[in-house]
């Protein structure tokens, strides 16, 4: 494979499991094209071009050695220390990170939109989300706006090695993962949910190291009425300001990677459970599914940086 295959499969997996319709991406990418065109020469040649087929703007190549790759070292954070270890082992011809770098750190923000949406399709009206999602945005876009975000593509290019990462395609696989996992068995109690996420290897395996499945807000005792899967994907975390209108829609139970203590105090007096599955753990899982299709086509993964490699049939 070319680095160009890995991130066309990367994206076209992440569209395939986005909790968005098809549609519904086509029409955001015809948005874009339609933007550009408006454009005159000059701002032209300044719009970020991956937009127009591309939906996930922290999803990227960032240096192409252009040959043919055989091996890849994976991981879920990777920095000049990763790429050194890259250059000292043996084979090594693409380093894949999930959380992303250079432009797709500073572009990060962009994807955030993808919650609006999710929010929507779980019962919050489509205006209310986008408004609270706003500042949100607003927020992370000055937050990355300070990152060195070119130290590691810049070793990347000094060492000759290929560098790339798969970060919200990734989240997708596994909030679809976990989705599939959630409509294939009817739940009554928080607790059932915690033991059914605890069977899963990548979950089990953050046990050992202290990080497994755990109940940030509510009890294992309480009812869990209808379960959203919020937090697994959309770039970072939401809102804290969604959670009360998530509870007047219905919600019972939040499934996420990570919360804030922030956010912890708005779930609490929305009288929400939340479920942190695990980050890293999570992140491993839709790591995993993307690799899995990377093996298919006869490149070896090395796992490195927190990734528990697990394969799946």
């Amino acid at each position: 494979m070319k680095a160009q295959d890995i991130y066309k499969l990367a994206v076209e997996m992440g569209i395939k499991a986005d909790f968005r319709s098809r549609e519904n991406i086509q029409n955001l990418l015809k948005r874009e094209k339609e933007k550009f065109e408006k454009l005159d020469v000059k701002k032209k040649s300044d719009f970020d071009k991956e937009k127009l087929w591309n939906p996930y703007s922290d999803t990227r190549i960032y240096f192409d050695s252009g040959k043919k790759i055989k091996k890849i070292l994976a991981g879920i954070d990777i920095g000049t220390g990763e790429m050194l270890l890259a250059d000292r082992l043996r084979g090594i011809d693409a380093v894949l990170a999930h959380h992303p770098l250079g432009k797709g750190l500073a572009c990060l923000d962009e994807v955030m939109h993808l919650q609006a949406d999710v929010l929507s399709q779980y019962g919050v009206p489509i205006n209310i989300a986008e408004s609270l999602m706003k500042p949100r945005i607003s927020e992370i876009s000055r937050k990355v706006s300070a990152p060195n975000v070119n130290q590691v593509p810049d070793a990347a290019r000094l060492l000759g090695i290929t560098l790339l990462n798969v970060h919200t395609p990734a989240d997708n696989l596994v909030a679809s993962f976990l989705k599939k996992k959630i409509s294939a068995k009817k739940f009554e109690y928080v607790g059932e949910i915690m033991e059914m996420l605890k069977e899963i290897p990548e979950y089990k395996e953050a046990i050992s190291f202290g990080q497994g499945p755990r109940l940030f807000a509510g009890s294992e005792d309480n009812r869990c009425g209808k379960i959203a899967l919020t937090e697994i994907t959309g770039g970072t975390e939401g809102s804290p300001s969604i959670y009360d209108y998530l509870s007047r829609a219905g919600i019972g139970t939040i499934i996420g990677m990570h919360l804030s203590e922030e956010h912890k105090k708005e779930a609490e007096k929305a009288h929400l459970n939340v479920i942190i599955a695990g980050h890293i753990s999570s992140d491993s899982i839709g790591m995993n599914l993307f690799l899995d299709e990377i093996e298919k086509r006869g490149v070896k993964i090395v796992a490195c940086s927190g990734l528990v490699r697990v394969k799946r049939k």
